[in-house]
C-alpha cells in the first residue's frame, strides 16, 4: 500500500531546528539548510500556498515546527511542498507508537505500515498482524493498533 500524507503535521512540528531558512533570496524563494545533513537547498513557496506562509502568527506560537508549515483549515500543510528537501521527500511518518505497559518504547509503525523495532515479542505479534492488514488494507491503522492493545501493548 503507498503511503499517502493526511496533512496532520505532526512529522514536521518539531523540525524547526533541522530544516532552518537561512536568507530570503526572492519574492517567494529562501536558501535553507538541512541540518542534520549540512545539505543546502533552495525552496520556492508552492503559487497555491503563498497566503498561507504570508501569516507567520501560527508559526510564531509553534516555535519548534517547520519554519514552512501551516495550518489550512483542518489540516496542516508543507507550504514548499514541491521543492522540499529530498529527506522531506523521503521521509514517511510515524502513525502508531508502541510502548509497553510501562511506558518503554518497544517500536513505532510507519505511514507505509512498517513496523521498527528490535523487540523480539512485538516482532511475533507484528508477524501474525501482518496478514491481516493485507486482507484489511483500508483499515490497517485501528486494526494494528486495536490487536497491539489486545496483546497488552500501549499504541499511541
Amino acid at each position: 500500500m503507498p503511503f499517502e500524507c493526511r496533512q496532520c503535521g505532526r512529522c514536521c512540528m518539531y523540525m524547526g531546528d533541522f530544516i532552518v531558512i537561512e536568507e530570503k533570496i526572492g519574492p517567494d524563494e529562501y536558501r535553507g539548510c538541512s541540518v542534520s545533513t549540512g545539505t543546502p537547498f533552495i525552496a520556492r513557496i508552492d503559487d497555491d500556498k503563498r497566503d498561507l506562509f504570508s501569516d507567520d502568527s501560527w508559526i510564531k506560537t509553534h516555535p519548534s515546527a517547520c519554519r514552512f508549515l501551516r495550518p489550512s483549515g483542518e489540516k496542516i500543510v508543507c507550504t514548499i511542498h514541491e521543492t522540499s528537501p529530498v529527506q522531506c521527500k523521503a521521509y514517511r511518518c510515524v502513525i502508531i507508537r508502541v510502548c509497553s505497559q510501562d511506558g518503554m518504547a518497544r517500536g513505532f509503525v510507519t505511514g507505509t505500515l512498517a513496523l521498527h523495532s528490535d523487540d523480539p515479542a512485538l516482532k511475533k505479534d507484528w508477524k501474525s498482524l501482518e496478514r491481516q492488514i493485507t486482507a484489511f488494507p483500508e483499515d490497517a491503522e485501528n486494526l494494528i493498533a486495536g490487536v497491539l492493545m489486545e496483546k497488552g501493548y500501549v499504541c499511541t
